[in-house]
């Protein structure tokens, strides 16, 4: 009987992965936007694939093992040579489509890894519920972007696994290293993660003996990985600068949302996870459940704290809100007397939430919001010769790295990093999209590019039949790009 239901498990689990594959990799190059952080990561990217180097310049507001990650990966199919790119709409796609199938692939991983460690941690019940619900709710549609949070999830998760497996496991020491190793490779990522330390550390320091012997083996991947980081930037004489951005330029940087807004965010963009989550999540507390608690508190905190948030932050925390739903719905369902009815009702319940959410994201994954984006990026890719060297071409990231590292125009400028000091030059010509007009009202460099240049082509996304009003459709509010662009030139 047990290998019966053990079968059963597994048969569903395998549909989920492949739910969950769909969800991620359905239109990967369409839906959502190219946001301007996807540009910059796969310029930095690019960087790494020339042959250059992990870092660019003295700017030190991220680790560079994202991009590393990245590149060692592309590297591996030839990319973006092998493509051949001709300069239209359908093969500067392909340039996208690529990282992002490998986003989907990252996120296929993390669905399993979210099942692993309910499992090990609870049951298969709470196992089932927790993926498929990562699977399949409206908020999953954040995973499909090129983001280092995206990079680092699975690096998080497969810590977090390995530090539970590590309890009574004759293999353990390699499971300790593997998580320290994993997590130390997450903060390399991205700093914020270093928040999961007390998480991942009482797991490993509780669930073995010797404790402090094990902690600092733990421990010795997790700090010295990172410091490859800072070591970078001595070696290059840029140690002031690495001070400077760690400390002020992230933790003090102004001009983003606070928890607050992010939070609200995330409860129109995906109520039902939300509002169910945060109940779940209540329920912990109420049951004294420290896994989950300790997997959310401490990085709300550090939100609450830091000056700069973006609703693409909750990354991280939407696995636990996963599984905080599916123990706190199996607990509650466990206590009505009648078995039977108990798992129908259960059936019933996950069945219908699941089924919401994945009616809603396919209405949303089946959308083109890029059409633009790519329309701007080959009429400049066609239009403007590789030669022109008494041009200067003005793109946001989504844009810049294509024109300048695939089709190699010169002097492609990332308008958000250099202040606009070409107003001499004869040749101009600037791809003005929905981002760098909200930039331009606060600053006035750009505001200046903007009004020295008239528009030559507009390019419409043709996104005027949706309905942002209603859900899911409130969720392309916040994909801001790929709506309206114009060509300008001058």
């Amino acid at each position: 009987m047990t290998t019966r239901i053990e079968s059963y498990s597994y048969l569903v689990l395998a549909l989920i992965l492949i739910i969950s594959a769909f969800t991620h990799l359905w239109n990967a190059a369409g839906f959502p936007d190219i946001f301007f952080d996807e540009g910059v990561y796969m310029h930095r990217t690019m960087h790494v694939l020339d042959g250059f180097g992990p870092e660019e310049g003295d700017l030190y507001d991220h680790p560079f093992f994202g991009q590393i990650f990245l590149a060692g990966v592309l590297k591996i199919i030839g990319y973006p040579y092998a493509l051949n790119s001709s300069g239209d709409e359908s093969s500067i796609s392909l340039l996208y489509l690529i990282p992002r199938i490998l986003m989907g692939i990252l996120a296929v991983i993390d669905t399993f890894l979210i099942f692993k460690i309910a499992e090990k941690r609870y049951d298969k019940k709470v196992a089932l519920i927790s993926s498929a619900l990562f699977a399949v709710m409206p908020i999953s549609w954040l995973f499909r972007r090129i983001l280092l949070d995206n990079i680092l999830l699975p690096f998080l998760l497969l810590s977090i696994l390995s530090a539970l497996y590590s309890k009574d496991s004759k293999h353990k020491i390699p499971l300790i290293l593997l998580s320290g190793i994993c997590l130390g490779l997450a903060i390399f990522t991205k700093i914020p993660v270093f928040t999961f330390l007390p998480l991942v550390g009482s797991l490993v320091f509780f669930y073995n003996q010797k404790r402090y012997r094990i902690l600092l083996l733990w421990l010795a991947p997790v700090i010295l990985i990172p410091l490859a980081w800072p070591i970078q930037s001595i070696e290059s004489d840029h140690f002031s600068n690495w001070i400077h951005d760690v400390f002020y330029l992230q933790t003090h940087r102004v001009g983003g949302s606070d928890l607050y807004a992010i939070s609200k965010t995330f409860a129109e963009i995906d109520p039902v996870l939300f509002w169910l989550g945060i109940g779940a999540l209540a329920f912990a507390a109420f049951r004294r459940d420290y896994f989950l608690l300790g997997w959310f508190i401490p990085f709300i905190i550090f939100l609450y704290l830091i000056g700069y948030n973006q609703y693409f932050y909750w990354i991280p925390i939407v696995p636990v809100m996963c599984i905080s739903i599916g123990v706190s719905i199996v607990r509650l369902f466990e206590k009505i007397p009648r078995r039977k009815t108990s798992k129908i009702c259960l059936c019933i319940m996950i069945s219908g939430i699941c089924l919401f959410g994945l009616v809603n994201l396919v209405q949303l994954i089946n959308t083109d919001m890029t059409k633009a984006e790519y329309s701007a990026i080959s009429y400049v890719a066609q239009n403007v010769k590789n030669d022109e060297y008494d041009k200067i071409i003005y793109a946001g990231p989504t844009y810049s790295w294509i024109l300048s590292d695939v089709f190699l125009k010169q002097n492609v400028w990332f308008y958000h990093y250099v202040d606009y000091e070409h107003a001499h030059i004869a040749k101009t010509l600037l791809i003005a999209d929905p981002h760098f007009l909200i930039d331009s009202r606060t600053e006035k460099n750009l505001a200046v590019l903007y009004n020295s240049t008239k528009t030559t082509k507009i390019i419409d996304g043709n996104l005027s039949n949706y309905d942002t009003s209603h859900y899911p459709y409130q969720s392309l509010d916040y994909t801001l790009e790929g709506k309206h662009i114009e060509i300008r030139t001058k």
